[in-house]
C-alpha cells in the first residue's frame, strides 16, 4: 500500500464538473493499493499518516500532528502509483490491486479515518478526477508498507 501524503493549505478534487471532495488546512492523500494488501497493512498505514507530526508550531517547528491542527482529509484513490516503469516506456499496472479488492480497501480506509477525523473528504474510486491542491511547504510524503 502507499499514500502520498501531501501538507496542503486547501485542496479539492472534480469530477465531472463537480466538486466531489474539498478541504482547507490537512492532507491530500493519493492512495494506492497492491492485491497483497490487507486491512491489517491499512490500520497500520492510516495509524501512521494520521499520527505524523508534520505541521509547524508556534516555533517553526514540525511537530503538530492533523489533529493538533483540526485538519481535514481528502482521500483520492490513485492506482498509478503502482506503475512499474522498468520496461518500455509505457508503464505497466499489474502491480496495482485488482479494482473489486482496490475499491474494498479505498472503502475501508475512508471509514477508518471517519472514526477518528472530523473531516473526510473523498475522490471516487476510478472516476476521472481533477484534483488540485496548494502544497503547503511544499511537503510531500510517500508512505509504502513495505518499508513501514
Amino acid at each position: 500500500m502507499r499514500f502520498v501524503i501531501q501538507r496542503v493549505t486547501e485542496a479539492s478534487v472534480t469530477i465531472d464538473g463537480e466538486i466531489s471532495g474539498k478541504i482547507g488546512k490537512g492532507y491530500l492523500v493519493l492512495l494506492g493499493v497492491a492485491d497483497t494488501d490487507t486491512k491489517e497493512i491499512a490500520d497500520k498505514m492510516i495509524r501512521k499518516m494520521i499520527g505524523l507530526r508534520i505541521f509547524e508550531d508556534e516555533q517553526g517547528k514540525t511537530n503538530l500532528s492533523l489533529a493538533d491542527v483540526d485538519g481535514g482529509l481528502l482521500l483520492v484513490s490513485q492506482f498509478t502509483l503502482y506503475a512499474n516503469c522498468k520496461r518500455g516506456n509505457r508503464p505497466s499496472f499489474i502491480e496495482a490491486g485488482k479494482p473489486d479488492m482496490a475499491n474494498e480497501m479505498y472503502e475501508y480506509i475512508i471509514e477508518k479515518c471517519r472514526e477518528s477525523v472530523d473531516e473526510v473528504q473523498t475522490g471516487e474510486f476510478g472516476a476521472d478526477m481533477k484534483v488540485q491542491l496548494l502544497n503547503d511547504g511544499p511537503f510531500t510524503i510517500l508512505l509504502d508498507s513495505d518499508q513501514l
